[in-house]
């Protein structure tokens, strides 16, 4: 062997048996083995960073024991155009209570009777309240007592569900299946593909206005104090 091919030759380095192989896939196969201690591991991989993270806690969901850990997600967005849209009470009111009132997969079954107990409101303002929001697509009546909340604003997953025999049994709908579901029907566009831009242009208008009634004002008060200034 010539020197060169030595020289070649003993700059490889050894195989090491304890380093994974090259194909990820073939790592499914290879048999576990224990490591004693963090150096342990890290002599196994050399040039490699080893870092422990902190163990992950269980999430805490507030719950009640007919609907244990139970709870939707809600885009933040919505919740932004909505607090600045609706001036009145009502209407948030019953938002809030129809996102709590979902079940897994967004359906909520309140019949508006129900609305009305929960919130001691009028039926009559609590039908009117409904019929505001179901103009903007937020939710979709399905039946008599059973609404669906549009799963971009506000979904809940999944839930554990308890049973007569005092057991739970998980239930997951997927986001995608519901919106799939929605889409199919023949249903308003809002609704199959919602979009809160119209309400966003009628906060800008509704801005525009209150902005112009000020200027107004303050143009008829700044007249009125001329004319008593120049009728002294």
């Amino acid at each position: 062997m010539s020197e060169s091919q030595r020289r070649r030759s003993a700059a490889r380095p050894a195989p090491n048996p304890g380093l994974a192989p090259d194909d990820p896939l073939r790592a499914f196969g290879e048999r576990l083995r224990k490591i004693d201690g963090l150096d342990d591991l890290a002599r196994s991989y050399p040039g490699r960073e080893i870092t422990v993270g902190r163990q992950r806690q269980q999430l805490e969901f507030y719950s009640d024991p007919d609907r244990p850990n139970a709870f939707a997600m809600v885009a933040l967005e919505f919740f932004l155009v909505i607090a600045q849209y609706y001036r009145e009470a009502l209407p948030l009111r019953l938002i809030l209570l129809l996102i709590a009132g979902q079940r897994a997969g967004g359906r909520i079954p309140l019949t508006q009777d129900d609305m009305a107990q929960i919130l001691d409101v009028p039926r009559q303002k609590i039908n009117l309240g409904m019929k505001e929001i179901m103009s903007h697509g937020i939710v979709i009546k399905l039946g008599r007592g059973v609404y669906q909340f549009n799963p971009p604003y506000s979904y809940v997953a999944a839930e554990l569900v308890r049973l007569s025999d005092g057991s739970t049994e998980y239930v997951q709908v997927d986001q995608a299946d519901a919106l799939a579901e929605l889409r199919a029907a023949k249903l308003p566009d809002l609704v199959r593909f919602p979009s809160l831009q119209h309400m966003r242009e009628a906060i800008d208008e509704f801005r525009k206005e209150r902005a112009q009634k000020r200027r107004e004002r303050r143009e008829r008060f700044e007249a009125m104090t001329t004319d008593k200034e120049g009728d002294r």
